[in-house]
């Protein structure tokens, strides 16, 4: 893992989150983004060198609304980039992490990624990410 990657925070409401985090940092998300296989939408700002990614859920089913129907708003995730995403799943599935994905799916912001468990890894959920090329 080279670096965090972005912070994910789940949002009840992408338009009113958007305006707060505008006001926040000084700028307008830079990104928006749909990942319909996720049921998500999501923007993205930037703050430094450090990525925030807002997501809502589209979707009643979606993992973000689950979370956001047992959690409430807020931190939802942490993403390390990662070079190899496929070598990084072995040496972590080797050291007793679970995964929650074995295979890697396109994700927000032109990557792939991988999550995993938060019983495995003190109750944060893990993104791993890598640029596709």
């Amino acid at each position: 893992m080279r670096k965090i990657e972005h912070i994910g925070i789940a949002v009840k409401n992408l338009e009113v989150s958007n305006k707060v985090f505008e006001k926040l940092f000084g700028a307008p998300a830079y990104k928006f983004e749909a990942v319909e296989s996720e049921g998500v939408t999501t923007s993205f700002f930037m703050n430094g060198p450090n990525k925030i990614e807002l997501l809502a859920a589209t979707n009643p089913e979606s993992p973000i609304a689950k979370f956001l129907e047992k959690k409430g708003e807020g931190i939802h995730h942490i993403a390390f980039d990662v070079e190899d995403i496929v070598l990084e799943i072995a040496r972590l599935k080797k050291e007793g992490f679970i995964v929650l994905n074995e295979t890697p799916k396109k994700g927000a912001d032109n990557k792939l990624v991988v999550f995993l468990h938060p019983k495995s890894t003190n109750g944060v959920l893990i993104e791993l990410c890598q640029e596709i090329k």
